[in-house]
């Protein structure tokens, strides 16, 4: 049966996350020390502990779901292996690296480095994101479209297509504020703000692309030894320089998250395991796919679970 990781994405994070593996695996252990080495502050402490408003800055939640997603890998590839990848947004950097086209320690620093470039692209550009439920994409594409000044400098566009019916848009914070009521009159069930330091996936971290793409550049690039599912085309992709010019494009394009699982069932991928936090993908998946078999592992009880298969 063909099988996909998927990595966790923004959102999923929470206080206490791999604080388990941390105590019960001497290698789960050592790859968080390590990384702790690498970013020259303590994650752990962060992830462990919180506390959860530290947490949430972008700046430390990119590197903590990419710690955690690399992790789980790490304790599994094993013991279950997978046909294809994908992440969601920061998750695609877990993704490259369990198919091997980034090293574990340039994966990091380039997480780490995206998250400091986005969390002051938001200072600079206040900007926000709104999930907008139970909408059809095209009305809310749409909205987006009839609301925008872009001559002004302010934007409103379609970030995440996350299942069908959920779709997150992001934008200039006072803008999207203002217009919030428009996808209600249109017919949506739920809007409502997330708590994001900034409009990611939109034109306002233009700033943050120039600067991360030079990093990017400057890294040593595998060809994907399986296929990652890139967010900015919902293809599969192994060769080292479309994965840098997808991950690039990727700051300011939307995430093409429905459409990825769509083509990775229509690939003939059957079953889908997200590794690291939270549940969030599993349930996107579900609410996608109604015929695929959808597995999760967080903690280390998850992952000793493999163990004794």
């Amino acid at each position: 049966m063909k099988t996909a990781f998927l990595c966790s994405g923004q959102g999923s994070q929470y206080v206490g996350m791999t604080k388990d593996i941390y105590e019960n695996s001497e290698t789960g252990a050592r790859l968080i020390n390590r990384a702790d080495e690498i970013l020259g502050y303590k994650l752990s402490e962060i992830c462990f502990n919180g506390p959860a408003e530290v947490l949430k800055e972008t700046r430390h939640t990119q590197p903590a779901l990419f710690l955690h997603s690399a992790l789980v890998y790490e304790l599994i590839k094993e013991f279950v292996k997978a046909d294809a990848v994908a992440g969601h947004s920061v998750g695609e950097y877990a993704a490259l690296f369990a198919a091997g086209a980034l090293s574990f320690e340039d994966a990091l620093k380039l997480v780490s480095l995206r998250g400091e470039l986005m969390f002051k692209a938001g200072e600079k550009n206040p900007g926000t994101m709104l999930a907008v439920i139970g909408l059809d994409d095209k009305t809310t594409e749409s909205i987006c479209e009839e609301i925008s000044k872009p001559e002004e400098g302010l934007y409103a566009v379609a970030a995440n297509y996350n299942c069908p019916g959920q779709l997150v848009v992001s934008g200039s914070a006072e803008l999207l504020r203002e217009n919030a009521k428009k996808f209600k009159e249109a017919g949506a069930k739920l809007v409502k703000e997330l708590a994001v330091s900034g409009a990611f996936h939109s034109p306002l971290m233009e700033d943050a692309k120039n600067e991360l793409a030079a990093a990017i550049e400057s890294v040593k690039f595998n060809d994907a030894l399986i296929p990652v599912y890139a967010n900015v085309s919902a293809r599969a992709i192994t060769r080292a320089d479309e994965i840098k010019s997808s991950l690039i494009a990727q700051l300011t394009s939307p995430v093409l998250w429905t459409q990825t699982l769509i083509n990775m069932r229509n690939d003939g991928i059957k079953k889908y395991v997200e590794i690291g936090a939270g549940k969030v993908l599993q349930g996107l998946t579900k609410r996608t796919l109604t015929d695929a078999i959808i597995e999760g592992v967080d903690t280390f009880s998850d992952i000793s679970a493999y163990f004794d298969n």
